[in-house]
């Protein structure tokens, strides 16, 4: 998070995870495998990127804006010697600095070097950047992850494992965490386990990512998750141990994390993302039927929804809609008119599927409105007699404050909206969501539990699993403490 603007203007209607990260330690050219990793993270943040490793005497960093396979060619890659790196990929925020905010960020501490990459959001790192910056600390982002190394460096426990310890019970939100020191590497996830993370193994190395696909990409063999809470110390001897510093509580993953932000082809808490979108589109379609002659996917993200809906209800899947995969991100466009543009050359409409037909489109979110709406009249421009909007997740209602880019709660469709009024707005001829049960069956449980439910779901409940210092006072009429 950016901490000069915790609100980002959104791209039509994808909310954005910000952060992918990715570490290995015992390995030869450990750089180079953090690279194949984090391209095959890309998908979580693709402004910018940072590798940094460790040669045993010293640190090295590269960092730089764009996508892996742009900011690093074996040139960039070989100033990076070593057995330990980590790297981090992002997407810019409005009001960011450039590269000073690019992770891993790293400080030369009083017992020597600390490198920190983190996926997630610090809900207080506003008043606790305050208060550091009153006694005497001197900031050089504006990243909330900068917060962590003053109160790690200005601890007073002795050993460096009990200072990270102690600044972590300073810290609300979310977050996974690698970190390296001489000494070896940290993994570890916030208390309730929002963002993830998982363990592997290459070799004699151990390795850590925010998903599996990276490990698959690499050739490592998944281990298990880091567990809510669990910090996991490597030394370079390939010594492993687990530490369970902050209690047991009730876990509350992110379960947008299997809506859309992971890779289908990714294993998250041991169920297959293809398979848990397949199911929400086969929920879908039992509480939302419609009279059609064809299911269309929005690419790419609505394409398993849409297969299993398909099955479901029993009406062809088609592709309708082509997208093209060589257009910049709407959201990088000044404007909505540009956007709007923009929409249509992302994606177009294969008219000798769509003409004349009844259609039901597939997509797993809406936020604004603004893509929604152009593709449903995309689809009437190529001759669809009817037009059926179906969401594989509930109604977005409320703003994320756990790492993903969501737009502030003003500019939320369905939060200023009842379901008609938004079928209207988009101008389909019905429109429906994946109840919160059903989306909670499809990912393997019976329903939602109210009193304390399974996964963190307040962009859809507003029902907040932590404290939101930073937000509750300036926000406090769209915030409901769980």
């Amino acid at each position: 998070m950016n901490l000069t603007n915790p609100f980002l203007d959104a791209d039509g209607d994808k909310l954005r995870e910000e952060c992918g990260i990715f570490g290995v330690i015992g390995a030869r050219e450990a750089a180079n495998i953090a690279a194949a990793g984090l391209h095959s993270l890309q998908h979580r943040g693709q402004e910018a990127v940072g590798i940094t490793s460790f040669s045993g005497q010293e640190f090295h960093s590269y960092r730089g804006l764009g996508h892996v396979a742009q900011v690093f060619s074996q040139r960039e890659l070989d100033t990076l010697p070593g057995t330990m790196a980590s790297g981090h990929v992002r997407y810019a925020t409005t009001g960011g600095s450039g590269l000073r905010n690019v992770q891993p960020l790293f400080a030369d501490l009083a017992d020597g070097g600390f490198a920190i990459a983190h996926n997630g959001n610090i809900s207080n790192a506003m008043t606790l950047k305050r208060d550091l910056v009153s006694k005497g600390s001197i900031f050089q982002s504006t990243s909330d992850t900068e917060v962590i190394i003053h109160l790690v460096a200005t601890s007073r426990y002795p050993t460096l494992l009990d200072r990270f310890v102690d600044a972590l019970r300073m810290v609300e939100g979310a977050y996974s965490l690698i970190c390296m020191t001489a000494e070896g590497m940290i993994a570890c996830r916030d208390p309730l386990g929002i963002r993830p993370l998982v363990m592997g193994r290459i070799g004699d190395a151990t390795v850590f990512a925010s998903e599996t696909v990276a490990f698959d990409v690499i050739g490592a063999e998944f281990i298990r998750s880091i567990e809510p809470g669990e910090m996991v110390q490597v030394d370079h001897k390939g010594t492993i141990s687990s530490h369970r510093p902050f209690g047991n509580p009730a876990p509350r993953p992110c379960i947008f994390e299997h809506v859309y932000f992971s890779r289908p082809d990714s294993v998250m808490d041991g169920r297959s993302v293809y398979g848990v979108r397949k199911q929400i589109g086969m929920e879908l379609a039992k509480e939302a039927p419609a009279a059609a002659d064809v299911v269309i996917p929005v690419p790419d993200s609505g394409v398993p929804a849409a297969i299993g809906y398909a099955q479901q209800s029993g009406i062809p899947f088609e592709l309708g809609i082509v997208r093209s995969h060589y257009v910049g991100r709407t959201f990088i466009q000044p404007g909505d008119a540009a956007r709007h543009a923009d929409v249509k050359r992302k994606h177009n409409a294969n008219r000798a599927v769509v003409e004349g037909k009844k259609i039901i489109l597939i997509d797993d979110s809406i936020v604004r409105g603004t893509t929604s709406m152009k593709i449903v009249e995309m689809m009437r421009d190529a001759g669809a007699a009817e037009v059926h909007m179906r969401i594989a997740s509930p109604p977005t209602e409320h703003s994320c404050f756990y790492g993903v880019d969501t737009p502030e709660r003003s500019k939320l469709l369905a939060a200023n909206m009842d379901i008609q009024a938004m079928a209207d707005f988009i101008k389909a001829d019905s429109l429906a969501f994946v109840s919160i049960d059903g989306l909670y069956r499809a990912v393997g449980e019976e329903k939602r539990i109210k009193k304390c439910p399974q996964f963190c779901d307040a962009c859809f409940s507003g029902e907040y699993p932590t404290k939101l210092t930073d937000f509750t006072d300036r926000f406090s009429t769209e915030l409901t403490a769980a």
